[in-house]
């Protein structure tokens, strides 16, 4: 359990992917840009397997938290993490997505 206050210090905002792109000898991510309304950030993510064909994520609305320590994975800088759902096994992953459009950048709460 958190408290409230720990949770409220978890930045999410609306992103939408720009580009998603294979990295290296990885089979299990993908090396994808997000726009966050004026900004731009590279993310890692865990998704080629249930994501096959990269190019069906072009222009996905995703869930995106921001104030994540950046992190370093297979020699690419993940700047945020993006909202997933997932079996209990990780068997099956889905991105969380919007309903409705609603502008990059936009606070998620």
């Amino acid at each position: 359990m958190i408290t409230f206050d720990d949770f409220k210090k978890v930045e999410l905002k609306v992103g939408e992917i720009k580009t998603v792109e294979d990295i290296p000898g990885a089979d299990k991510i993908y090396k994808v840009t997000v726009d966050l309304g004026g900004e731009e950030r590279t993310l890692v993510a865990g998704i080629r397997q249930s994501y096959p064909e990269r190019e069906k994520l072009i222009g996905k609305k995703v869930a995106v938290v921001t104030n994540l320590e950046p992190r370093a994975m297979r020699g690419v800088t993940s700047q945020g993490m993006i909202l997933v759902a997932s079996t209990p096994d990780k068997s099956s992953v889905v991105i969380l997505t919007l309903d409705k459009d609603i502008p990059n950048g936009s606070t998620i709460s």
